[in-house]
């Protein structure tokens, strides 16, 4: 590389990196959120990992999951329309079909700078509960969780994880 090109090269990435330093000083997470916000998980599925159900006859299956400490998540009915409701989906091809999923009742969540406006939340741990019918066989199901976290102050881009589960049906 030339020497010219170098220095064209450095000065690009020194405008790069304070254009960067710039635009992080506009929008700063504030005390936890930047510790929990986008470093950890915000959401776990915790068990079941394997369930033995009859086959082809409607199912009952109760999917645990944790939302991080500081964090809530929309329900699956949030309270407005332009809010992300959280959403349990297994995949048509897995040998399993989710007939339906019963969700728990959101909390009421206030937020503090706007003490008008009620959300409805999960926080800490929710169960949602899969009628599912299997084919005969063994499935190991991906199913998908997705949803939104936010905490106080902010919230992070919707998310969807993996929500794997072995089923066997008998």
């Amino acid at each position: 590389m030339s020497r010219g090109r170098g220095l064209k090269w450095s000065a690009l990435c020194g405008l790069l990196c304070m254009g960067y330093v710039a635009a992080r000083g506009q929008f700063p997470l504030q005390g936890k959120a930047e510790s929990s916000i986008g470093r950890m998980p915000s959401v776990t599925y915790e068990y079941p990992e394997q369930v033995e159900v009859p086959a082809g006859k409607l199912s009952e299956v109760r999917l645990h999951f944790r939302v991080a400490d500081g964090l809530h998540i929309n329900s699956h009915t949030p309270k407005d329309s332009y809010l992300i409701p959280t959403v349990l989906a297994i995949p048509a091809s897995s040998g399993v079909r989710l007939q339906d999923a019963r969700y728990p009742e959101g909390s009421e969540f206030t937020l503090p700078v706007d003490p008008s406006t009620k959300l409805s939340v999960y926080t800490g741990e929710f169960a949602i509960t899969a009628q599912i019918v299997a084919q005969r066989g063994n499935h190991l199901v991906q199913g998908t969780l997705h949803y939104q976290a936010c905490d106080n102050n902010q919230c992070m881009p919707p998310k969807t994880i993996p929500v794997a589960i072995d089923v066997e049906a008998k």
